[in-house]
């Protein structure tokens, strides 16, 4: 990683408590941003973001929320509502939200993006890595493929999600079915 301005997109605190604590204490220039239109109901959006908000406090660590436009994601992922996890929707909602994201990092000053958004297990890192490029292409802005889910942050990241009480939420973002 060089040592210019970086954009972490975050999901969720329990997926980026490590990430975050990792890069404040190794003194990176980095903001966490909050873009996340795919989480419904609004109640379950403020819950994650308010959390997500409280790790960046505690490591002094500038936090940005974007619009939440859960119609915009509605839109875009019309016609693909029933693709299981790891299919069509997760593509197109990845794309989305690293697509604004590139752009918000490209309009402030940012010299790349990456995100926790392939921590969970849940989640294909590849997907995500993909969707990256593709937004990384359209905006002209590096987008940074970091597995952090190596080098012992996924055992940070466990150890943090019971040290700082996070609330951890049972489905990805997608309105449960």
């Amino acid at each position: 990683m060089s040592e210019d301005r970086l954009l972490l997109v975050s999901c969720c605190a329990p997926c980026s408590c490590a990430v975050i604590r990792h890069l404040a204490q190794t003194g990176r220039s980095f903001a966490v941003l909050f873009y996340n239109p795919n989480i419904r109901p609004v109640e379950e959006y403020e819950k994650r973001r308010d959390e997500n908000k409280r790790v960046c406090e505690r490591y002094d660590v500038p936090f940005i929320e974007l619009e939440y436009d859960p119609d915009r994601w509605c839109d875009a992922i019309q016609g693909l509502e029933n693709e299981p996890e790891r299919g069509a929707r997760c593509d197109v909602c990845f794309y989305l939200r690293l697509h604004r994201a590139c752009q918000y990092a490209k309009e402030h000053g940012f010299d790349a993006v990456t995100s926790v958004l392939g921590v969970s297990r849940y989640k294909d890192f590849d997907q995500v890595n993909r969707a990256g490029q593709k937004a990384s292409d359209a905006c002209g802005i590096p987008y940074l493929p970091i597995n952090w889910r190596k080098n012992g942050l996924e055992v940070l990241r466990q150890a943090l999600v019971k040290e700082l009480d996070l609330y951890a939420q049972n489905y990805c973002g997608c309105h449960p079915r």
